[in-house]
């Protein structure tokens, strides 16, 4: 029996069981190593219909996609009508930011691994049109910039939707018949939709949401996010099978299956190259390239990248040095604890690789001074207030807004020290223990920003 074969009835055995454990609606997962994959699915698609999961469903991607809308703008580099550090105004002569000199300034390098360094979670609904990209574009004159440009690592969907609207005017077509004409197609990809009106045609899972913390998820009251951020990962959907089709033709340096040359090596190594370092994020990484979290991990370096949907959650991971690609695609209900046990038993079976133990909370936690801390930041995502009490107790109270307000309340949790200006939630939400990095110095020795994956700089003492 091969190690695939045996890998693939452990799959069978200990997936539904697992869905059970961590309430999950449904999953699927499939795993490429050195060229043959197989596939796994269990659970539902949707709780309120009962349809099964299985290997040929869509599940969304979330914002795996901005890998592959990276992998667009590096076939045009590969054509020599896009340079990595051309300014964006060279082919968005209307780009505006709040910040003039940010926005001529800003590189399409600095969108690929997030250090444009403007405020990123810009989800302003344009429609449904062809021309929904350029729409939100032409909204952001107003946004303002958390930081210079190249000068640190900010999660942001924005500038992925920048980087989509470049692509869409240097290919004179939208950003779904890009993805169709120049990765679906030469991919020979059979269930892949880039939008909910193609994924119809496909049994497609929806997303679950828990109307309370500790309550079982139910179907979500809508599919996806607002097609204005199709480039950042509102939009895109497929089986897992077709997920690891496009990581092998990264493992394999741009050939796809039928020796087609879907991007030049070149192009392909670059984007696996470090570019900028992160703070102790937990999930999201060591370090960013272009378009591709990177994950430093006992038994050797692993390439990949997180989705969050509406009540959907994606994780792909791929080993480029052992040819081994897993992806894991889920519904609702808690799925960290699923992709650890999953993904992380995978790629030890496959490839020798552990997955960084995620930080943890010391049970007796050190009391600190934490006046450095202490005070309200703010995005567009949310308003939060960090504080100390008489016990010494640090709290973090976050209160959710715009469409964020719609799907969660206001929360506050308990924070303790890690290490350094690291701080730690004492209580998992959604299975993990979110770190809270605290960098900068606004000018009297306190933090400048509280960074979770986004920087969200300090608006008050």
């Amino acid at each position: 029996m091969s190690k695939l074969t045996e890998l693939d009835a452990w799959l069978a055995s200990r997936l539904p069981a697992l869905l059970a454990e961590h309430r999950v609606p449904g999953a699927s997962v499939a795993v490429y190593a050195g060229g043959e994959v197989v596939d796994r699915a269990a659970g539902v698609l949707n709780k309120g219909t009962g349809v099964d999961a299985d290997v040929n469903s869509l599940f969304q991607i979330g914002s795996i996609t901005k890998v592959w809308t990276t992998t667009l703008a590096m076939q045009l580099v590969d054509e020599g009508v896009l340079h990595l550090d051309d300014p964006v105004r060279k082919h968005l002569p209307e780009f505006k930011l709040a910040d003039e000199d940010a926005a001529a300034r800003i590189t399409v390098r600095q969108l690929m691994c997030h250090t444009s360094g403007f405020e990123g979670d810009i989800f302003t609904d344009t429609g449904r049109g062809d021309d929904c990209v350029e729409k939100l574009v032409a909204t952001l004159g107003d946004v303002p910039q958390l930081f210079a440009p190249g000068e640190m690592f900010s999660y942001n969907n924005a500038a992925f939707c920048v980087l989509g609207r470049v692509i869409e005017v240097l290919r004179g077509k939208s950003f779904g018949d890009c993805l169709n004409d120049h990765l679906f197609t030469p991919l020979g990809l059979t269930h892949a939709a880039a939008s909910p009106y193609e994924a119809i045609r496909f049994r497609a899972a929806i997303g679950h949401l828990s109307p309370k913390p500790d309550a079982d998820p139910e179907p979500a009251g809508i599919w996806a996010l607002t097609p204005s951020n199709a480039p950042a990962g509102s939009m895109l959907a497929m089986r897992p099978r077709d997920l690891v089709a496009f990581a092998a033709m990264h493992l394999k340096d741009g050939e796809g299956p039928d020796g087609t040359r879907v991007l030049s090596a070149e192009s392909a190594r670059a984007m696996r190259e470090r570019v900028v370092e992160l703070p102790d994020l937990g999930l999201m990484g060591d370090a960013w390239g272009l378009g591709w979290s990177l994950f430093d991990w006992p038994g050797g370096a692993v390439v990949g990248h997180d989705g969050g949907t509406i009540g959907q959650s994606a994780f792909l991971r791929v080993a480029p040095e052992h040819d081994v690609a897993v992806a894991l695609l889920t519904n609702g209900g808690n799925p960290i604890p699923l992709y650890t046990e999953v993904v992380g038993h995978l790629l030890e079976e496959l490839a020798g690789i552990e997955l960084a133990q995620p930080p943890v909370p010391d049970p007796a936690p050190p009391r600190i001074d934490a006046s450095r801390y202490v005070g309200d930041y703010a995005s567009s995502v949310a308003d939060i207030k960090v504080s100390q009490d008489a016990d010494g107790r640090i709290w973090v109270e976050r209160v959710p807004k715009g469409i964020f307000a719609e799907l969660s309340g206001p929360e506050k949790t308990e924070l303790v020290a890690l290490n350094g200006d690291t701080l730690i939630l004492a209580e998992p939400m959604q299975g993990m223990y979110l770190p809270h990095a605290f960098v900068g110095d606004d000018g009297t020795g306190r933090a400048l920003y509280l960074h979770t994956g986004r920087a969200d700089r300090r608006v008050s003492a």
